[in-house]
C-alpha cells in the first residue's frame, strides 16, 4: 500500500471516521460524496498521515457506478493512505460496490477483503492495521482471527455492536470487552454506532467515531512512544 511518509517518524497521526452511508437517493444540490469529501479534508488539515473508514461507507451495494466513480476518484485525489473496513450495510457480497467499482484501484486506498486481505502494511510507518470484513448480511464476530504484532505500531478496525456483559442482548456482530482486551493493538477503531464513544474497559483505546451527519467531528489519534492520545476534530465545513 503507498504511504506518503519515507522517514522515521516520532509521532503518527491516524483519523477515524465511520458510517458515511453515501446514498444517492439522498443528493440534491450538492455531491453524493459530500460527505466524504469532508471528512477527506478534516483529515488533511488535522495532519493525519492515515485515515481508517470503519465500515458503512456507503448506505447499501445498489449505488450506480457514476457514483463509485466519482467516489474513486475523490479518494485518489486524497492521495494520503485510507484503509476501508466493510460493513454490515456494504458488505463484500458479489454485487458489492467493492467489487462492482474501482474504489480499491487507487494505490493509496486499501479496501479489507479486495486489497490483499485483511492486512493493510505500511511499512514508511512501520505500522499494520487489521481489520475482519463484512462478506455477507449474516451474523459474524468482528474480531475473530486478530493477528499478534509484527510491526511498532498495530490497529485494529472492527464494525459491530459493542456488548460489555457476556449475556447474548439479542443483537448481531457483538463486539465484547474481553474481546477487546485481547487484542494486540494500539488503537481500535469502531463503526457501527452513529454516535462517538469509548468502548471496552479501557484496557487499549477504542472508539467509536460516530457518525459524520450526526457527530459533526472525526477521531484523531496520535500514536506516539509517550502513550496514545485520542481527539476529536470538528469537521472542515458543513456537512
Amino acid at each position: 500500500m503507498q504511504s506518503g511518509s519515507g522517514t522515521q517518524r516520532d509521532h503518527i497521526v491516524v483519523a477515524h471516521s465511520s458510517d458515511l452511508h453515501i446514498n444517492y437517493e439522498k443528493a440534491s444540490d450538492r455531491s453524493t460524496v459530500f460527505v466524504l469529501q469532508t471528512v477527506l479534508r478534516t483529515a488533511a488539515a488535522s495532519g493525519a498521515d492515515l485515515l481508517l473508514l470503519a465500515g458503512d461507507i456507503f448506505d447499501h451495494n445498489r449505488i450506480p457506478l457514476a457514483v463509485l466513480d466519482e467516489v474513486t476518484t475523490v479518494l485518489g485525489d486524497y492521495g494520503r493512505p485510507v484503509v476501508i473496513l466493510p460493513g454490515n450495510h456494504d458488505p463484500l457480497t458479489p454485487d458489492s460496490v467493492y467489487h462492482r467499482g474501482g474504489i480499491a484501484d487507487p494505490p493509496n486506498v486499501h479496501v479489507f477483503g479486495v486489497t490483499d486481505g485483511d492486512l493493510a502494511i505500511l511499512d514508511d510507518l512501520d505500522l499494520a492495521v487489521w481489520g475482519r470484513p463484512h462478506r455477507d448480511f449474516l451474523d459474524m464476530s468482528p474480531l475473530e482471527t486478530a493477528p499478534i504484532r509484527r510491526h511498532r505500531w498495530q490497529l485494529a478496525m472492527a464494525h459491530g455492536h459493542w456488548h460489555p456483559g457476556d449475556d447474548h442482548p439479542g443483537r448481531s456482530w457483538l463486539i465484547r470487552d474481553t474481546e477487546i482486551a485481547a487484542l494486540d493493538a494500539d488503537y481500535l477503531a469502531l463503526g457501527h454506532w452513529d454516535r462517538p464513544t469509548p468502548a471496552g474497559d479501557g484496557s487499549i483505546p477504542a472508539f467509536y467515531s460516530g457518525s459524520p451527519d450526526l457527530a459533526r467531528t472525526i477521531n484523531i489519534i496520535r500514536l506516539a512512544e509517550g502513550g496514545v492520545r485520542v481527539s476529536r476534530a470538528p469537521l472542515e465545513g458543513p456537512v
